[in-house]
């Protein structure tokens, strides 16, 4: 749920044919900048419902329609009957579905088919493109599936009989919770328990003169026209994955980071083959570096970024799009949580157990805005685990997510996909004398047909500990790495030994074949 104040509503009201039956509404106003009006106008303009009073009083209300609350509040109200109210002041979906994992996987794919033409040759394929990427129709198609993504959210939400305000949530105590309406109109709702599933946004500028110019990563999405000089600054996963995605199109991309490698929460393995395989593939890196001052010519709108890095002092001229990617923060402004008396970190992220407690007994937190694991199907899962406990009996009476070996990828150029400990932290936690890696470099058959300077590498390491070589570690970097992790995740939920993976046939020929076959 976004920070700015984007209010109206959708609520469930009774139709004439069936009481079971809701009808949505929503209303609009003009009072913020005319941009973001004419994007919730194109969004909600179809809409000619009757409008129907907020609920006064609600088992749960959950605050964010992101993956996470709308996890929670569907499995309350859908599985177990609770009535629940979920309250969101943007597009449902959250960050993932708007600007986030959804829009970027498909422009992904977009990078990856490039990538296949270019590759093709290699395979006796004479194909001629007669236009270049027509980046204008493809954000366009992007734009409607998304579209039709909310739409199908909105859907779930009338399945499920979950009232959806869309407005402005506020806490004034433990139980009581303001929302403010399209025209200003402030309800107050009364809620046995209150889930906060408001998500993060991106990071503000860096204090430099001139960084307005630049965008935040989620500007990227906003992007009308294929750009032909681009610079980003960071080193996490959204950083990387745009880089990747730019250059694939064809844009000269410049990445900016801090140190000699990005992606530094991930295995040294991952951080160093990535990072060289951005470099021969011809993203210009500027590494150990810093920007200083960012001009804009008044007369083609293009920017000179002023900077230093491990080179010295330099100039970067006749950039388009500047993409700040330095990070996230937790959405927890003007939320209220000193009047309930929930307690935030000195990050600001709420506090919060792994049974998504906070510090009031009757408020829990979960997702981005507890800082634990970033991802959406994390949220997802923790949403839905509370619910369980909640309303489910005493079945589900010790139901919580587990934090740990959760699996993870990196959409970048190679993918990259990682599970449980890196070598230094299996290091720390269990002693390098306890500790058995094992590791494989390759070529992946793919690559066969082609030149060895464009044969892109292919990583994998297995950490293992005690004589009974657990898995606690999994990393691997090449082709189809998304899509071959997810199986492996839960063969190290389940406490998968290094002998475990011996005893699986292997499946030939594919690069996966060399997780059960490594020695």
């Amino acid at each position: 749920m976004q920070a700015f104040a984007l209010l109206g509503r959708f609520s469930a009201a009774s139709a004439s044919a069936s009481a079971s039956v809701p009808t949505i509404t929503k209303i609009h106003f003009s009072n913020i900048a005319a941009s973001r009006i004419t994007s919730l106008s194109r969004q909600f303009s179809s809409s000619s419902r009757i409008m129907a009073p907020i609920s006064k009083e609600t088992d749960l209300l959950v605050i964010g329609g992101g993956s996470g609350g709308l996890g929670a509040a569907r499995m309350a109200s859908g599985k177990f009957g609770a009535k629940a109210m979920i309250v969101e002041s943007n597009k449902l979906g959250g960050t993932c579905v708007n600007v986030g994992c959804v829009p970027k996987k498909v422009t992904f794919n977009a990078a990856a088919i490039a990538e296949a033409i270019h590759e093709s040759k290699d395979y006796g394929f004479s194909v001629k493109e007669t236009a270049p990427f027509d980046w204008t129709t493809f954000k366009t198609k992007r734009d409607a599936y998304i579209k039709r993504l909310n739409g199908i959210y909105e859907r779930n939400l009338t399945k499920d009989s979950i009232e959806y305000v869309y407005g402005r949530a506020k806490l004034l105590s433990r139980n009581d919770v303001e929302i403010t309406e399209a025209d200003g109109t402030k309800s107050t709702v009364r809620a046995n328990r209150i889930v906060l599933a408001v998500g993060g946004r991106p990071a503000s500028f860096p204090a430099i003169p001139g960084a307005e110019y630049g965008i935040n990563s989620d500007g990227f999405f906003d992007i009308a026209t294929l750009p032909k000089k681009v610079a980003l600054v960071g080193a996490g996963y959204i950083a990387v994955e745009f880089a990747g995605m730019f250059n694939a199109l064809g844009v000269e991309t410049h990445l900016f980071i801090r140190h000699k490698t990005f992606l530094r929460h991930f295995d040294p393995m991952i951080q160093d083959g990535v990072t060289a395989e951005y470099e021969r593939l011809g993203v210009h890196l500027h590494k150990e570096s810093s920007q200083s001052r960012v001009d804009k010519d008044p007369a083609t709108g293009k920017l000179t970024i002023h900077y230093k890095d491990a080179n010295g002092e330099g100039q970067l001229s006749d950039v388009e799009h500047l993409i700040w990617a330095i990070g996230r923060v937790p959405e927890t402004e003007h939320l209220g949580l000193e009047s309930a008396g929930v307690k935030v970190d000195e990050k600001g992220y709420i506090v919060a157990d792994d049974f998504q407690n906070t510090s009031v007994d009757n408020i829990f937190a979960l997702g981005d805005v507890c800082g634990k694991v970033e991802l959406t199907p994390v949220a997802i899962a923790a949403g839905r685990r509370l619910a369980e406990r909640l309303y489910g009996g005493s079945v589900f009476a010790n139901a919580k997510l587990d934090y740990s070996g959760i699996p993870s990828v990196v959409f970048a150029h190679p993918e990259v996909g990682s599970i449980g400990l890196t070598e230094p932290e299996a290091v720390e936690k269990y002693g390098a004398a306890n500790l058995k890696i094992y590791k494989t470099n390759f070529t992946a058959m793919y690559y066969a047909m082609m030149d060895p300077e464009d044969k892109a590498p292919t990583k994998y390491k297995i950490v293992c500990v005690g004589p009974e070589e657990r898995v606690v570690g999994l990393h691997i970097m090449g082709l189809g790495s998304g899509e071959m992790l997810q199986g492996f995740g839960v063969a190290m939920k389940m406490g998968a030994t290094k002998a475990d993976f011996d005893s699986c046939v292997a499946i030939h020929p594919t690069s996966a074949e060399e997780l059960v076959t490594m020695r």
